[in-house]
């Protein structure tokens, strides 16, 4: 092997790609990428290994799935043509927004002129991006009714705490208080094979969104199952404009997760806001949170929910680590409770009738 210095760790090579280290992996598993080997065995990247890579996290940005892509490398050009004509588009559509945005200053500047000052709020949604969905609102038991303020609202906000944290009951009182905002809970489970198909067959503009991200998730690793196909009536519907989702992961095997989160990652700017709640770390992957994405806590010992960094030794970011699984281990404790005696003096675990998941 060259000169040590022109190769890059895994690690390293995926921060200067933007992409997870995991992504890394799964391109080679898929055959698009091949590492270079240490005398020791580790994988390497060298210049070669980086131009592919980058040419791959280009596409996947674009929204091919990895057959896609595949086939792009390959020289197929009409793999190319829906990703780019679906770019294409959202390029407009961003244009379109701008231009309003330009518009709105051009008219706040002539107000100006004119003696007369904007109003806070106008501002405010100027600087927000126009995003009317931040709120401040009393928070449910067991935080007793505190004030909390909801800022920033980015395409994805992960809620995440301990069982008995409140963190259920945070995400429903959220979708009560958003506007034009619902709550897509674990019933959506129930039944959900027969339920799901149903309300598909009497959608044919959903049905075939579904189906479409149903190709590119599988094509990704995903398995075909129920609980995915539910997930995905809920996700893929045109309303409301915001979705709260409580635990994105339920009744998905870890290869579904991963594809699914990729998936919701490279949704266009524009796209709705997410909720979801998670304890997988194949969901929230702390190497990988992006900038538009938001981590809200709920700690153990009720104090209130608070937004944390995705980085190492920020407030909050080990509590948030303790609270992850892996897929295997959260199918392994679905349908335990946390159970605190009357007394309040001991707390253990204790599985819920049926199996069935009590929010918390």
């Amino acid at each position: 092997m060259r000169s040590s210095a022109q190769f890059l760790n895994p690690s390293e090579a995926a921060k200067r790609l933007g992409v997870s280290a995991k992504a890394l992996r799964l391109y080679e598993q898929r055959g698009l990428l091949a590492p270079v080997r240490t005398e020791a065995g580790w994988r390497a990247y060298g210049p070669e290994q980086m131009a592919r890579a980058a040419e791959i996290a280009a596409l996947r940005a674009l929204g091919l799935g990895l057959g896609q892509v595949a086939r792009a490398l390959g020289g197929d050009a009409q793999a190319l043509e829906p990703a780019l004509a679906a770019h294409q588009a959202m390029l407009e559509s961003q244009i379109r927004q701008l231009a309003g945005t330009v518009e709105k200053v051009q008219r706040m500047r002539a107000s100006l002129g004119a003696g007369s000052v904007p109003p806070t709020g106008e501002l405010v949604h100027l600087l927000n991006g126009g995003c009317n969905a931040n709120a401040a609102f009393e928070l449910p038991w067991p935080w007793g009714a505190e004030l909390f303020e909801l800022r920033d609202i980015r395409r994805l906000n992960y809620i995440i705490g301990p069982l008995g944290s409140g963190k259920t009951r945070l995400a429903m009182r959220i979708a009560e208080v958003l506007p034009n905002a619902a709550f897509l809970g674990l019933d959506r489970l129930a039944n959900s094979g027969a339920s799901a198909r149903a309300r598909l067959d009497a959608d044919p503009a959903l049905k075939s969104r579904v189906d479409q991200t149903l190709a590119w998730l599988v094509e990704d690793g995903a398995t075909l199952c129920d609980a995915l196909i539910a997930l995905l009536a809920g996700l893929e519907a045109e309303t409301p404009a915001i979705l709260v989702v409580d635990m994105l992961e339920q009744g998905l095997d870890k290869a579904t997760q991963e594809a699914l989160i990729a998936h919701l990652r490279r949704r266009s700017p524009g796209a709705r806001p997410l909720f979801c709640l998670t304890r997988s770390s194949a969901i929230l992957d702390l190497d990988a949170v992006g900038a538009d994405e938001t981590i809200i806590l709920c700690p153990a010992n009720h104090s209130p929910p608070t937004r944390v960094a995705p980085y190492p030794g920020t407030p909050g970011y080990e509590a948030v680590a303790t609270c992850l699984a892996s897929p295997d281990v959260r199918a392994r404790t679905e349908g335990v409770i946390a159970w605190r005696s009357p007394g309040g003096a001991t707390s253990r675990s204790l599985p819920a009738a049926g199996g069935a998941r009590i929010g918390t």
